[in-house]
C-alpha cells in the first residue's frame, strides 16, 4: 500500500497536518487536494483540537500545484473547485492554524502558508512566487496576502520578478511570526502551539474572525462589530473562570464553554 499523502497526528489540543509527497516536494495533486478539503471540516468538528500545524515532509513545505498532471480548464473553475474550499475553510475555521515552513513554500503552496493565522519559518526558508517563470499570475489569494503584508510596491515587485522572499524579510514585513533554525523548527513550533492552546478558545476564534473582517470596515462599524462579538464571550464560562483566576492569582483553565 502507498503512504498517505496527508498525515494527521494529535498531541492533546494540537493537531499536526503533514503534506506527505516528499519526492514531489509536496506538490498538490488531485489526491492531496481532496484530502486537504476533507480534513478542514474534520478538524473543525473536533472539540479537543484548538491549534492546527500545517507542515511538509521532506526538503520543503510545498512546491505548489502539481503540474505533471496538467491543468484543468477553465482554470478559474479548477481553482474554485480544487483549492478554494480548503483555503477558505482555513480562513474561516474556528481553530488557529500555524504554517510551519521549511525549504520553500512556492506557488499556491505559498498561499496555503500565508493564509494560515500564524507562520513559523526556518531561517533558511523562502516564500516563492513561482508564477512569473511560467507566464502566470499568483492565485489562491496570493495577491491579497502579499498586498496585506508587503504593501503595493513590494508585492508587485515580488510578483513580477518571481521572487523568493527570504525568511528574514518575511519576518520583517509581517508574513512570518517567528524564525527558528531548521533543526529547531519542529519542536519550537509545537511548543508555541501548546502555549497558544492554553488560551481561551472562544476568544481566539472571535479574534480571528474579527481580524479577518475589520480591515474592510470603517472605524465605527469595527467598534460595533467588536461589541457584538464581545457580548456572548462575556456570558461564557471561560469569562467567569478568567475573572476568578485573576482574583485567585492563578492561571486560568479554559474549557471553550
Amino acid at each position: 500500500m502507498s503512504e498517505p499523502v496527508l498525515l494527521l497526528e494529535k498531541d492533546g489540543p494540537v493537531a499536526s497536518l503533514t503534506l506527505n509527497r516528499p519526492k514531489q516536494f509536496n506538490a498538490l495533486d488531485e489526491e492531496l487536494r481532496a484530502e486537504l478539503r476533507a480534513v478542514v471540516g474534520k478538524l473543525d468538528a473536533d472539540d479537543e483540537i484548538r491549534i492546527v500545524i500545517l507542515k511538509g515532509n521532506g526538503r520543503g513545505f510545498c512546491a505548489g500545484a502539481d503540474l505533471a498532471g496538467g491543468l484543468d480548464h477553465p482554470l478559474s473553475k479548477h481553482i474554485d473547485r480544487e483549492y478554494k474550499p480548503a483555503l477558505v475553510g482555513i480562513a474561516e475555521s474556528p481553530k488557529i492554524w500555524i504554517a510551519q515552513v521549511h525549504g520553500t513554500a512556492a506557488g499556491i503552496g505559498a498561499a496555503f502558508a500565508m493564509n494560515c493565522d500564524f507562520v513559523t519559518m526556518a531561517d533558511s526558508a523562502t516564500i516563492y512566487m513561482a508564477f512569473a517563470a511560467i507566464s502566470l499570475i499568483p492565485d489562491g489569494g496570493n495577491t491579497q496576502l502579499l498586498l496585506q503584508n508587503m504593501g503595493y510596491h513590494r508585492a508587485l515587485q515580488t510578483v513580477l520578478e518571481g521572487r523568493k522572499v527570504p525568511a528574514q524579510e518575511c519576518l520583517d514585513c509581517g508574513i512570518a511570526n517567528k524564525l527558528f533554525s531548521e533543526e529547531e523548527l519542529d519542536a519550537k513550533t509545537l511548543e508555541w502551539a501548546h502555549s497558544l492552546a492554553s488560551g481561551a478558545p472562544l476568544a481566539m476564534t472571535a479574534a480571528k474572525k474579527l481580524l479577518r473582517s475589520v480591515g474592510a470596515m470603517n472605524y465605527g462599524d469595527a467598534i460595533s462589530t467588536e461589541g457584538e462579538a464581545q457580548t456572548p464571550l462575556a456570558h461564557s464560562d471561560d469569562f467567569q473562570e478568567g475573572v476568578q483566576a485573576f482574583f485567585d492569582k492563578r492561571k486560568p483553565v479554559f474549557t471553550g464553554k
